[in-house]
């Protein structure tokens, strides 16, 4: 929308302040600047405010606008005066505005920064934290236009609007004058006034999942007249789920005498239903999705999984359906999963929804599932499901336009029927949300995550998101600072969350090994010292043990004291006559679910070769799906193949069919069995329960822990059986295991987070470094940023107490001669140039160079042998102590943050990729592991009898330049190197800073959802 020429024109429409919110219930809105062609609009949406409300807002009887009110309200120069409306199905719902005054209360212009706030929602919407939304909104706007406080006058009876100041996190200040309260707030965001915007984000977002995954009734558009098609497949699958809702066939080929279909109500249209619908699944070819839509909106359905294909994966014009698709369902307030998705399942015995291609409903469980791929989503519900696993929720995605990967983790982080999530991600939409999200939900429950396409460079089709410069490597380390579990393959996904569903976190990394095998034992013993555990001899129970052995051994192991996990080897029995028995299967699962039952709360996994007997008895215990057979599978269709009324099969649907090879773990059928576990004390304790002993000290530092969550809902509950996860070779097992045994770290060490050092405070200017980046950067600074010289980077850290060692210009040898002269004997000469700086390789440094004869005949022999003082840029440095050469660097990227990277001074630990990285904000504790998280990290603490270098001092140093990207956006890059870390102190001798204006920051604006 433009704007009129009764409108400041150094002001134009400011179309960054629309946005799509998501409000308390669930819903969406959308939050525009308010402009002239709205008079009518405004009229329409104050003739639906009742007496009371326009009461509140005025302070008296105002039954309607006059047509001044009209003009004034609808005209503004977005500067002093702003309004701001909210919108559904492009009409107002709610309005803000703000009156720019000076200390008198009277209409003022900049610099006075304070502002008149009013509200007005419609009735109708009161409740579903509409003003909440717009406050937010309207603040992020004030503060734009340096508006720093907001002034209410608000009456005594109006509660509900002193709520929405009170709750808002704002500093405030609070008096009655004149028979009517006054409120004056704060602007400038408080960690309270961000942790009330999260909370409010966690509870709508969720609440929007929740309204798709358990609706009381659902429609599926498309259903064909036939069988057949993908409209026909969903109806049958949501019939075959026993759906405890309503359901509903739409297609608008039905002939006016057909009523029902499938034993279900059939309609020509969602409108002639003529009841709520609470979910739609669109199956219809793309070029009728609008329409669909239309009828859908325009008749109250609250969410939409979109099946059809044809959008942002078949290129430019595809993409342009893709993004009007989401504008258009979000103008009605509805929220989309897909399009090109395969769809949605949730197993809770109440609500039994499977609104997707899968031709079975998984047995119910409590892994949560998401994939951005309809192929992968196939082959893991099939991997889970012949290993007699089952689900809570299932999603897939497709093109993920609108709900993501993020929606999700929102509802499963206060999901009781879910105890692990699984997420398969080809892209980040907004990866600094995904990081925060993840951390807290990890903190409960465990997040395990498979990230495809990490090295194509290329966004998948079909995905819109910022581009990221941060390498795979980095991505890696930066999920596991949040507690991810980060695997590379959807086998290894599925291993490790049957273990984390299935088991109690274990105490340590000590694992007992036990089996019938001795050959089979020591491969798991190999296998666990390669993953960092710390294995007990395998005790050989020998080819002629029994079931009852096994359960001996196992109830033994359980109740060491020095075990905190146990592997369990079988191989089939061999009888006399050379042939191998399995019949015993079953007794020898009964046997370790005994002893897994009466034995100590520990993990216990199995590791079995060809033991087709006990898979079957270990499926059979835990599957709680009644036995139907095997299921038949239909034949891939081919890429774009249409049913008789439906849509074109989404790619999920032909890539993979369940029961397909490829892409889930391997191996024969029915991998787990049910066990009750009990603490010493006898009381049950499921694989959710605490972490009764203190951690166990090992060589490796543990996982960075996160923040604290910003609320923290009623922890997991876990039934009393456990299944045992089993597992066709010991390396997946192991794996597995370790992978449990980082993540109970990670969780012991996230329940008390790391803090900053008040003590760093006495030495950091932070308002001095700001006036300083400031002018350095000028009253009008390139987009592109500037490099800053030696001088000028060393004055900045010196402000955060941060000392560069001085390095003296040496254009001759002369100049290298005075320059020593002032700085002392010894020195060291050392080349400047690009392709020469940090390369001693390349022997550009000349050091302990005790007098002026040394100096003349290393400067004589550099210029002679890489070129002229003009290309070297030779400096003259007074040499440090000896000591550990190290590199620190800070870079900002626009997707990710701010990034502290860290690793020993030269090529091989470039070559190698010997880095470390963490988020900045770092703790004393994010800084202590950082330097500890190399491979080449015992160089640092006296390795092979050398001195140990001052890691606390090297901490420090962390923590400064964590301070200064932190408090200073400009700061986009930081490069420390070397640093030399000696037994006493280290020295930065040489320091690298850029800055750039500061890029923006979508995590801590107002609330909206992502347009691409």
């Amino acid at each position: 929308m433009e704007p009129t020429p009764e409108q400041s024109p150094h002001h134009v429409y400011p179309d960054h302040w629309e946005a799509d919110v998501v409000l308390r219930d669930g819903g969406t809105a959308r939050i525009r600047p308010i402009t002239a062609d709205d008079a009518e609009r405004l009229v329409h949406f104050y003739e639906q405010v009742s007496d009371e409300s326009k009461y509140y807002r005025f302070f008296a009887p105002y039954p309607r606008l006059s047509a001044k009110d009209v003009h004034r309200f609808t005209h503004h120069d977005y500067v002093d005066r702003v309004g701001l409306a909210v919108t559904v199905g492009g009409e107002f719902i709610a309005t803000v505005r703000y009156d720019r005054i000076d200390a008198q209360g009277r209409p003022a212009s900049a610099p006075a920064d304070e502002a008149e706030v009013a509200f007005l929602v419609q009735d109708a919407h009161q409740g579903r934290g509409v003003a909440s939304a717009l406050l937010e909104h309207i603040a992020a706007v004030a503060r734009e236009r340096g508006i720093r406080r907001f002034a209410a006058e608000v009456l005594p009876a109006n509660n509900k609007m002193i709520k929405v100041f009170r709750d808002a996190g704002y500093t405030q200040r609070r008096s009655f004058e004149d028979g009517s309260v006054h409120l004056t707030l704060d602007l400038e965001p408080t960690a309270e006034s961000l942790a009330v915007q999260r909370g409010r984000e966690q509870r709508a977002e969720a609440r929007s999942v929740q309204r798709l995954l358990a609706p009381g009734s659902v429609a599926v558009v498309g259903a064909g007249r036939v069988p057949g098609g993908v409209g026909r497949t969903v109806l049958r699958n949501l019939l075959g789920s026993g759906f405890t809702g309503r359901t509903y066939a739409v297609n608008r080929s039905f002939a006016p005498e057909r009523t029902e279909i499938d034993g279900v109500p059939a309609h020509r249209s969602v409108g002639e239903i003529g009841e709520r619908v609470d979910l739609a699944i669109l199956a219809v070819p793309a070029d009728r999705v609008p329409e669909a839509v239309a009828d859908c909106g325009e008749h109250g359905v609250r969410g939409l999984v979109v099946l059809s294909a044809g959008y942002a994966e078949r290129g430019a014009e595809g993409r342009e359906r893709q993004r009007e698709l989401v504008r258009q369902a979000r103008s009605y307030g509805m929220r989309i999963i897909g399009p090109n998705a395969f769809g949605i399942i949730n197993t809770a015995d109440t609500v039994r929804l499977n609104a997707s291609l899968a031709p079975e409903s998984p047995a119910a469980g409590r892994i949560g599932l998401f994939t951005q791929s309809g192929a992968i989503g196939i082959a893991v519900l099939s991997g889970l499901h012949r290993r007699g696993a089952g689900l809570s929720t299932f999603i897939s995605a497709g093109n993920r336009a609108d709900l993501s990967g993020n929606d999700f983790l929102q509802y499963w982080f206060e999901d009781q029927d879910t105890d692990v999530a699984l997420l398969y991600l080809e892209s980040f939409g907004n990866p600094r949300k995904f990081h925060r999200l993840a951390r807290r939900t990890a903190a409960l429950k465990p997040v395990v995550v498979v990230k495809g396409a990490r090295h194509s460079g290329s966004t998948p089709p079909g995905h819109a998101v910022p581009v990221s410069r941060v390498p795979d490597a980095t991505v890696s380390a930066l999920l596991r600072q949040a507690g991810v579990i980060r695997v590379d393959t959807v086998t290894e996904m599925v291993d490790v969350g049957l273990l984390l569903a299935d088991q109690p976190l274990p105490d340590g990394p000590r694992v007992a090994i036990l089996g019938n095998s001795e050959s089979l034992g020591l491969l798991t013993y190999d296998a666990c010292l390669a993953e960092g555990l710390r294995p007990r001899p395998p005790r050989d129970l020998t080819t002629e043990a029994e079931p009852r052995d096994f359960r001996d051994a196992l109830a033994a192991a359980l109740a060491d004291p020095t075990c905190d996990a146990v592997i369990v080897t079988a191989i089939p029995w061999v009888g006399e006559n050379g042939e191998a028995h399995t019949g015993d299967g079953e007794v020898l699962a009964a046997a370790l679910r005994e002893a897994a039952a009466t034995g100590p709360a520990k993990p216990v996994a199995v590791v079995h070769v060809e033991m087709g007997g006990l898979a079957h008895a270990l499926s059979a215990a835990t599957s709680t799906a009644t036995p139907t057979g095997p299921v038949p599978h239909p034949a891939p269709a081919p890429a774009g193949t249409p049913g008789p009324d439906g849509a074109a099969l989404p790619p999920g649907a032909r890539e993979a069919a369940p029961g397909a090879p490829g892409g889930t773990a391997s191996g024969a059928p029915g991998t787990t069995a049910s066990g009750t576990r009990r603490d010493p004390s006898g009381a049950p304790s499921g694989p959710a329960g605490g972490l009764p002993r203190p951690p166990e000290t090992t060589p490796r530092p543990p996982e960075t822990a996160p923040h604290p969550p910003e609320t923290t809902p009623r922890p997991p509950t876990r039934g009393a059986v456990g299944p045992i996860p089993a597992y066709p070779a010991a390396e997946r097992a192991v794996r597995a295991l370790s992978e449990a045994v980082k993540y109970a770290r990670w969780r012991r060490q996230a329940a008390t987070p790391g803090k900053v050092p008040e003590s760093l405070d006495e030495t950091i200017d932070e308002q001095a470094a700001a006036a300083r980046v400031t002018a350095l950067l000028g009253p009008d600074p390139d987009p592109r940023g500037r490099p800053l010289t030696h001088q000028e980077a060393a004055g900045l850290l010196g402000l955060y107490g941060i000392e560069v060692r001085p390095g003296i210009p040496a254009p001759d040898v002369e100049a290298a001669v005075a320059a020593a002269a002032r700085l002392g004997y010894p020195v060291a000469l050392k080349t400047t140039a690009p392709h020469l700086r940090h390369r001693p390789d390349l022997g550009g440094v000349r050091l302990d160079l005790v007098d002026e004869g040394s100096l003349r005949r290393a400067y004589g022999e550099l210029t002679d042998l890489l070129g002229t003082p003009a290309e070297l840029r030779p400096v003259v440095q007074a040499m440090a102590p000896r000591g550990v050469d190290t590199v620190l660097r800070a870079s900002i990227d626009a997707s990710a943050g701010a990034v502290l990277s860290f690793g020993l001074s030269g090529a091989p630990s470039e070559l190698l990729g010997d880095t470390a990285h963490r988020l900045v904000p770092a703790t004393d504790r994010d800084a202590a592991e950082l330097i500890r998280s190399i491979r080449a990290a015992p160089l640092l603490f006296g390795w092979r009898g050398s001195s140990p270098a001052d890691t606390a001092a090297l901490e420090e140093l962390v923590l400064r330049v964590s301070r200064l990207v932190d408090d200073h956006p400009e700061v986009v890059s930081v490069d420390l190197e070397p640093v030399v870390v000696a037994t006493r102190g280290l020295a930065v001798l040489g320091a690298g800073i850029r800055l750039a204006p500061p890029p923006a920051r979508d995590d801590l604006g107002p609330r909206r959802l992502p347009s691409y």
